[in-house]
């Protein structure tokens, strides 16, 4: 079985704010991308054990975070993508799966949470709200790959299990900001919610490792547990974006006839 891991660093245990964690300028950014590593490798080992033999792990990461060298090495590492969305994911993979994610843009309780960048809002099609996440789930169905696991902060396994109840969580930490945020402009809201109480991260680790066994023996055992959201085109993808230095709070809307995939792909 394949396996599509997808990554990023925001949703990860002991990955505390913007400034010293999230890019290479950070002070403690190779802390963060140990601990993101280590978290990939307690998926690695639960998936491998529960049937997955060919698993790609996809740096999400604006970035970059996962360390290369601390990898498991059963896997391959995928990094850059030149065709946008779907992220090089295709129907070859059985399955999806995420790992460190965070919640999606004015989430309250949401640690570090945003879509794509602070510039947002939100961002929604058919007027289902998603997030980083749910871009990817709703392109992945379109190729008839579902997702069987999500890991990351608290508010964003919600928010997974809110757009797809049947998959396997894993929680490290949980945010403690209870306001959205969707007042403040792009720079404030940034810093806006990092405050947060995280699990060790040998037990998130340990969390991880035990949803994505459970999650590949149900797969293994009968996909049809594993379904898809329910969305139907046409479809209209509504952007909000937030106040910024050189703009004023604006919406923007892109519609398709037919595709997820294309609409998400149109600037």
């Amino acid at each position: 079985m394949k396996l599509y891991l997808q990554t990023d660093l925001e949703g990860v245990a002991g990955v505390i704010n913007v400034a010293d964690y999230l890019g290479p300028d950070g002070r403690c950014y190779e802390v963060g991308r140990r601990l993101l590593t280590a978290e990939v490798n307690a998926a690695v080992r639960g998936f491998a054990a529960g049937g997955f033999d060919d698993i790609v792990v996809a740096d999400g990461h604006g970035a970059g975070a996962v360390n290369f060298e601390l990898l498991d090495t059963r896997v391959r590492l995928m990094r850059g993508w030149p065709t946008g969305w779907p992220l090089l994911l295709d129907g070859s993979y059985n399955a999806l799966a995420f790992v460190g994610q965070h919640s999606k843009a004015c989430t309250p309780f949401g640690h570090i949470p945003h879509t794509q960048s602070w510039h947002y809002v939100d961002l929604s099609l058919n007027g289902i709200s998603i997030g980083e996440y749910g871009q990817l789930v709703l392109c992945a169905q379109e190729m008839k790959v579902p997702v069987i696991m999500a890991a990351g902060d608290a508010a964003f396994c919600r928010e997974a299990l809110a757009l797809t109840p049947w998959v396997e969580t894993a929680i490290g930490k949980q945010g403690t900001t209870p306001t959205s945020g969707e007042e403040l402009d792009e720079d404030a809201y940034a810093h806006s919610h990092e405050t947060a109480i995280h699990w060790h991260p040998e037990v998130v680790r340990g969390r991880i490792e035990a949803a994505a066994l459970k999650a590949a023996r149900r797969f293994a055992a009968d996909r049809s547990q594993f379904g898809f959201v329910d969305i139907r085109p046409p479809y209209r993808l509504v952007a909000r974006f937030r106040r910024r230095r050189d703009a004023e709070p604006r919406q923007v809307v892109r519609d398709h006839p037919s595709s997820i995939i294309e609409v998400m792909n149109m600037r």
